[in-house]
């Protein structure tokens, strides 16, 4: 209560009335039947289902921990987000695999199992299989989104992380219970505005305080000690401070990131359900094309944020090494303190100091001196500035009072735009595809909406459970990204590439690979997160290969029919021979226009992403070599991808797909 006045919490309190009004108002649509719950009864426009996309990747948690990168880092801090923070993967749903998940018509990806794989033992676990790596992914990231958002709000109330966590995310699972996906792409809709507002102000002040290229370059080596911070060149080596040593070498994580991410890109990424919602396939890539732009928007704001941060730590902490010796005063003071609690620790010694022995208050103060507790927050475990408290530390000592209530607000906004998406898409997964396919086929409408208000309490209160447990936002990404990335990557992506492959395969590729990456977080919870990828993805890939040929192979009914209608390419020799030669040549061209455009895509991404912070930061130079390989990407994109964009479906393979439309004709639910 020390930092923000009467009316802004106010205006908090009135904001998270308007959420949970704006759920309860579209309840009743939401809740006419299973797919206007979770496909808002794909009538929703593209563009709003592209800003309520942005909207969604724009999270609290991924902002606290990229802008912590480009603190400590500079421009260069993107590189080391190609792990997932840069979405590469939107590059891919753009150009190929939003369309091909759209051809589906399905509602999930995991009823897409059965319209690959078929009926059959196989294909029945391959969905059943999916719906659980979903699940258990969701539970990984609401646990990294729920860490964050206590840690962003115990610097404004005077509560534990934990207990802050626990109210906004009680508020945020009321909306999106009663309103479906009409509540996630209506409220993100609302609280995009609010977040573009919240991107204007931080640039603005941001931008204030770079009187010049000379003068930040100073700030930045005086807080972080690298000369090369303005620099957006990928050097070969990073010097990090303790606790971030593992992304020393930073050209070789940018390069394993980026493989990575075009594994995940090129195969499940597509599997939103804004595209199995869109209504035509020239709306799947227009909706991509805003959605990636609009995220252009959060790289001068996390840049910004950075910047500020800098300012802000070289004037709390002119010496740094104070930080260290808070860090062994509390460590030495207060028993049982770990990294895990650390946090709440910190906010016990800030709100109830009386409950710590007079050594520990005393040592805090005769270092900190007199504004102890606001600096007290941005001491880590390791003894550092910690970088995840950069964003809440900005706003609450960086900004003037009038603005801080106002953009306390955004980051909720972005926060909890995340959280409704994840657990809406998640609760389909369940709803449709664990608890209708396999236990109540005949469950009523009413049923399966109360089912779904049931699951998603028993999903939050998961999330809530593991976040209780880990001890840093940046530990838990990396374990989702890395560790249970390569887990489901190789049967996530063998499903559109290789014609042999079968739901017995990826039913057991994909059951071995969560057993590996969960076993991995428990026997060598330390590993590199490079290291993290591969060991899982091998051993997955080992079963996945067996699972193969150990099972039958998919019904050959079941499989020309998707090749027919999802029209991938790669190794699908045998059913490309038997494909009509006109609807053949039509499908070829496509192909390369699809794959000479994916470079062009990703380079105008990456230097859409670059351009706003090198102009943040004043570097000029930089900035005209990014526009050039801008322009030349756009052009590409435009010429193998936009020109091609088909106002309906071509004639010759639209006669493909007609035989069989609904779920039912394709043996699913």
């Amino acid at each position: 209560m020390r930092f923000l006045s009467d009316t802004d919490y106010i205006v908090i309190a009135a904001y998270l009335l308007v959420l949970v009004g704006l759920g309860f108002y579209v309840r009743k649509r939401a809740s006419k039947s299973i797919e206007d719950y979770f496909l808002g009864g794909k009538r929703l426009p593209w563009w709003a289902m592209g800003i309520s996309g942005m909207a969604s990747y724009l999270d609290m948690a991924g902002t606290m921990l990229i802008v912590s990168f480009l603190y400590m880092l500079g421009p260069r801090g993107l590189f080391v987000e190609f792990r997932g923070g840069a979405v590469l993967v939107l590059a891919f749903m753009l150009v190929w695999t939003g369309k091909w998940h759209y051809r589906s018509r399905c509602m999930t990806g995991a009823e897409w199992m059965e319209y690959r794989f078929g009926t059959n033992w196989g294909g029945q676990a391959a969905r059943l299989i999916s719906a659980v790596a979903v699940i258990v992914t969701t539970v990984g990231m609401l646990a990294y989104m729920i860490k964050a958002l206590g840690m962003f709000m115990s610097m404004f109330l005077p509560y534990s992380p934990a207990q802050c966590a626990l109210a906004m995310i009680g508020v945020a699972t009321l909306y999106t219970i009663v309103s479906g996906f009409y509540g996630v792409v209506y409220t993100d809709m609302f609280q995009s505005m609010i977040v573009f507002s919240a991107i204007v102000v931080i640039t603005f002040f941001a931008a204030l305080r770079v009187s010049s290229a000379e003068g930040l370059a100073s700030v930045a080596f005086n807080v972080t000690g690298d000369a090369r911070w303005m620099s957006s060149s990928l050097p070969w080596h990073a010097d990090m401070p303790r606790g971030y040593e593992a992304y020393q070498n930073l050209a070789l994580f940018a390069l394993f990131y980026f493989v990575r991410n075009a594994f995940i890109g090129m195969s499940s990424a597509g599997a939103d359900p804004r595209y199995f919602g869109a209504r035509s396939e020239r709306e799947c890539g227009t909706m991509t094309m805003l959605w990636t732009s609009l995220m252009m928007l959060r790289w001068p704001m996390m840049i910004g944020l950075a910047v500020l941060g800098l300012f802000l730590v070289n004037g709390l902490f002119p010496d740094q090494s104070v930080t260290a010796q808070v860090a062994d005063v509390i460590k030495t003071h207060v028993q049982g303190v770990s990294k895990e609690r650390w946090a709440d620790t910190l906010a016990d010694i800030q709100n109830v100091p009386g409950m710590f022995p007079s050594q520990v208050i005393g040592g805090i103060q005769s270092l900190l001196n007199d504004d102890w507790q606001t600096k007290l927050h941005l001491v880590s475990f390791e003894g550092t500035v910690n970088p995840e408290r950069i964003v809440p530390a900005v706003i609450l000592l960086s900004l003037p009072v009038g603005f801080r209530g106002f953009l306390l607000i955004a980051f909720i906004a972005a926060a909890l735009s995340s959280f409704n998406a994840t657990v809406n898409t998640t609760t389909g997964y369940f709803t449709r595809d664990m608890y209708q396919r396999h236990m109540r086929p005949r469950a009523t409408n009413r049923e399966l909406i109360a089912t779904s208000y049931l699951f998603t309490v028993a999903l939050v209160s998961a999330g809530l459970v593991l976040a209780h447990n880990i001890h840093s936002i940046n530990q838990i990404w990396g374990w989702i990204i890395m560790g249970l990335g390569g887990g489901l990557a190789i049967p996530s992506l063998l499903k559109f590439y290789w014609w042999r492959f079968n739901g017995g395969g990826f039913a057991i590729g994909t059951a071995v690979g969560i057993a590996a990456a969960i076993a991995q977080s428990f026997l060598r919870p330390g590993l590199p997160e490079w290291q993290q990828f591969g060991l899982v993805a091998i051993v997955s890939l080992i079963a996945t290969v067996l699972g193969t040929y150990l099972t039958e192979p998919t019904d050959d009914r079941v499989l020309k029919h998707f090749y027919e209608t999802t029209r991938p390419f790669g190794l699908w020799k045998p059913c490309r021979d038997r494909m009509d030669p006109a609807a053949r040549t039509a499908m070829q061209r496509e192909h390369t226009n699809d794959l000479l455009a994916i470079p062009f895509v990703l380079c105008w991404q990456v230097t859409l992403f670059l351009l706003p912070m090198q102009l943040m930061i004043r570097s000029y130079a930089a900035f005209r070599s990014t526009l050039v390989l801008f322009v030349i990407g756009m052009a590409g994109m435009y010429w193998f991808w936009y020109r091609h964009l088909p106002l309906r479906t071509s004639p010759v393979l639209q006669s493909i797909a007609e035989p069989v439309t609904s779920h039912t004709a394709r043996g699913g639910v």
